[in-house]
């Protein structure tokens, strides 16, 4: 949102900086993300004198050029060369000085020097409306009024205008600052709390009176819960024309571009006071009645745009006696009822309509308005009348209308300001310190919340009814510190929590695990859950009819909640490939959500994606490629990490793999991984494999919380290695010699490695060598040499028996 310094100057006379003043806003809440200088003409007019125009000859070398000597009012004439054909002696004319900068209709700028023209030396420019910017015409240089004094700048004599416009991110629950006032009114509660009470401004209407009731309108509203309030007035003996310039600067500076004076009051009034407005040609009204109703599905309607559009059931329509449709309500015009230059007398509207209503036909319609954008979020109700008062005086004065009827004013149920009662001792706590109870009652009244009553706990209060945000004790609380400053709230050293216990221990095993995965140079990636529709064709093991569909969707891209985490994974792929990181390795601990019938249900998931080279190339090492199996052993050493072991292999029946399996622990499945299809991937424009792994985070939980883990002291022993070079049948596995080991020894055998392992010419054939090692130890003493080498006999004469392995 937009917001001019100078507008906001009309409430407040504030001589602050306007960075200052941006500050000030932010901490306030509404924060600016950004302040650009504004020129009402680009260059501010820099340079540009007035000159009176001395002497003007003929140019001895071209027909069409003059020699003319200018007077600058500094005493020093200069000769300028021109070739406006309406230059002439007494003239006073802008002049654009040696070193001005001019800029043509495209902004581009360009730099007045000292030059000569045909022979002849000219020191300046003698301009023309256009290359001042102040119009169009360039039939001759800009001729001015003659008691203008020599040496006057241009910037004075056309009232050139230098502002700076915030740019504000305004949270959806601010509808009360969605105007210059709004902003204005916030501003002054910040700079009392500072200590800079300012007289506030506030637009009068007290010259509001009819002058005659020559054009009456009915109002009628079929639906009062979709129109609460609906104001109207005519207005005749209208001329449309431009507006007048201060309200054309106040509009180009937020970005609107002027239009007339009916359409530019309209605008006016809708940012400086946040009511949209709509002025509809009175002679285009049939009947001279307004019938606020809803139309048929699928009637037809033109809007402003002259874009033909098919009306929903919903949708609120302004019509005429006979029911025709002028307007779609709340959001934009028609193209037939609109004002003209040829109109004379218009029906101004001024209303409150449904928020939930405006929301809907906006996105329906895809029309994101000034108007829309206010409606949706809740404007106040008792401002309405107020607003089009405003308007209407301003018409009255720049367009020369008569108001021509009393307004109509449909107001069935009056909203009343809303009570709270606010406690000190919950202010206290929830902002983390005591406020002295005056600064309290000064904030709430800059504020204009009303004390009602007062006891030596809390207060009784009235919230207005624009501040449709507050409507709890917390959001009093809220408001209290943030005018108060949350920068003068003190801090301690010391940070207090309160410690949850989690018999599951979710959070410790995911952390574990992404502590695992990030040491193993994956990086965590976070997607959001909402997602196209259209993935959901993309696996023939995913239902269109379990999409859990939104109510109220910000785009299609963003229309339901994901039933699986690859397509999101996916796109981050993509975004990372298309940007040359060629080489990821993402996880992702999310949710899938179905829809079952009239009941839902979410599921946690880990996801893994891996791509690209597993290790960077150097000097000495050639890059690694990720493969099927370097992913399978990843999951391997996850689920071991959680004392999940003994997994059963079968193949996956996930149709988004190429080549899959699924990891299972009995009749649970655990893990699904592999290949992405290639034609998966194509929809993502990913021309390289792309490896998934999906885990099903909660059988996951549910197996690692049964995981028992021993916890024994370290022995005071030391430990004794051993080695055996066994020559053995080709076909024996290690596994053999270490089950054998263990069966031979139990109690003093801890570990057993095979180190070497040797084929070749020098053995018989069929035959290899194996190099064991074996750590002994005794947890209660030192053990002796007698004792180990009974061991390793007992361990050569086992093999020996059980292997034929022979001792090399």
């Amino acid at each position: 949102m937009k917001i001019s310094y100078n507008w906001l100057q009309q409430f407040l006379q504030v001589n602050w900086e306007a960075i200052k003043v941006g500050e000030l806003l932010t901490d306030l809440g509404l924060e600016v993300e950004g302040i650009e200088t504004k020129e009402s003409i680009k260059g501010s007019l820099k340079g540009i004198v007035v000159g009176k125009v001395l002497t003007c000859i003929q140019h001895p070398n071209a027909d069409r050029l003059k020699i003319t000597t200018v007077d600058l009012g500094d005493g020093n004439p200069v000769q300028i060369v021109c070739g406006a054909p309406n230059v002439a002696v007494g003239q006073k004319v802008p002049i654009a000085t040696i070193g001005t900068t001019l800029y043509d209709d495209k902004g581009e700028g360009f730099i007045i020097k000292k030059g000569k023209i045909r022979g002849e030396e000219s020191h300046g420019m003698i301009c023309a409306e256009d290359e001042l910017g102040l119009g169009t015409g360039h039939d001759g240089i800009l001729v001015l009024d003659e008691n203008i004094k020599e040496g006057t700048t241009a910037a004075e004599v056309f009232n050139i205008e230098t502002d700076y416009v915030f740019e504000i991110g305004l949270t959806p629950n601010r509808s009360d600052a969605m105007s210059h006032f709004g902003v204005a009114r916030d501003l002054r509660a910040g700079l009392i709390q500072k200590g800079n009470k300012l007289e506030f401004i506030s637009p009068s209407v007290s010259n509001f009176h009819v002058d005659e009731r020559t054009l009456r309108f009915d109002v009628e509203i079929e639906n009062k819960e979709l129109v609460p309030r609906y104001c109207g007035i005519s207005i005749t003996d209208i001329t449309v024309k431009d507006s007048p310039e201060w309200i054309q600067n106040r509009l180009k500076a937020i970005g609107i571009t002027p239009k007339n004076n009916i359409v530019d009051i309209t605008n006016y009034v809708l940012h400086e006071l946040g009511q949209p407005l709509h002025a509809f040609d009175a002679q285009k009204v049939k009947g001279n009645k307004i019938i606020v109703k809803t139309l048929k599905e699928g009637t037809k309607f033109t809007t402003l745009d002259n874009v033909e559009r098919k009306l929903s059931a919903e949708d609120i329509m302004i019509c005429d006696a006979d029911s025709n449709p002028l307007c779609l309500g709340g959001v934009f015009g028609g193209l037939k009822s609109g004002v003209t230059e040829n109109t004379t007398s218009i029906f101004l509207e001024s209303a409150y309509f449904n928020p939930v209503s405006i929301r809907k036909t906006a996105k329906r319609h895809a029309l994101n308005t000034d108007a829309s954008f206010r409606f949706e979020r809740g404007i106040d109700i008792n401002s309405t009348e107020y607003a089009l008062k405003r308007a209407a005086l301003l018409i009255e004065e720049y367009a020369g209308g008569k108001l021509a009827s009393d307004v109509s004013d449909f107001y069935p149920v009056k909203v009343e300001d809303f009570q709270v009662f606010f406690s000190y001792e919950n202010a206290y706590r929830l902002i983390g310190q005591e406020i002295e109870k005056d600064t309290i009652k000064n904030i709430l009244a800059s504020l204009e919340i009303k004390i009602n009553s007062e006891t030596e706990s809390g207060l009784g209060l009235t919230i207005p009814s624009y501040r449709t945000d507050v409507q709890r004790e917390a959001d009093i609380i809220e408001e209290i510190l943030r005018v108060y400053g949350y920068n003068n709230i003190e801090f301690s050293h010391k940070l207090n929590t309160s410690i949850s216990f989690d018999s599951n221990n979710t959070t410790k095993i995911e952390n574990v695990v992404a502590n695992q995965l990030s040491s193993l140079g994956f990086n965590e990636t976070m997607a959001n859950s909402l997602t196209k529709a259209t993935y959901t064709a993309l696996s023939e093991n995913l239902n269109e009819e379990a999409n859990v569909v939104m109510l109220n969707p910000l785009s299609a891209d963003l229309a339901v909640m994901r039933q699986s985490l690859l397509f999101s994974g996916l796109e981050s792929v993509s975004y990372n490939l298309n940007r040359k990181n060629n080489s990821l390795k993402f996880y992702e601990f999310g949710k899938t959500y179905h829809k079952y019938n009239d009941k839902y249900q979410e599921d946690k998931h880990l996801t893994l994606f891996v791509t690209g080279n597993r290790t960077k190339e150097s000097w000495n090492t050639k890059a690694a490629t990720s493969d099927f199996f370097y992913l399978k052993g990843i999951i391997i050493s996850v689920l071991s990490r959680l004392g999940i072991d003994n997994l059963k292999t079968t193949p996956t029946k996930e149709d988004v793999f190429s080549e899959g399996i699924t990891l299972s622990l009995g009749k649970i499945k655990l893990v699904d991984f592999g290949v992405v299809k290639r034609s998966l991937l194509k929809e993502f424009g990913i021309k390289q494999e792309v490896l998934f792994a999906d885990f099903n985070w909660e059988n996951v939980l549910k197996l690692s919380s049964k995981k028992n883990t021993k916890v024994s002291e370290l022995s005071k022993f030391q430990s004794v290695k051993r080695d055996l070079a066994l020559l053995i049948d080709s076909k024996i596995e290690f596994k053999e010699v270490y089950n054998l080991a263990f069966q031979s020894e139990k109690s003093l055998l801890k570990e057993v490695d095979l180190f070497d392992v040797y084929e070749g010419d020098k053995l018989p054939e069929g035959k290899k060598s194996y190099a064991v090692s074996f750590v002994l130890q005794d947890e209660t003493k030192t053990l002796e040499d007698k004792q180990i080498d009974k061991i390793m006999q007992k361990l050569q004469q086992t093999f020996e028996k059980n292997l034929e392995a022979v001792l090399r």
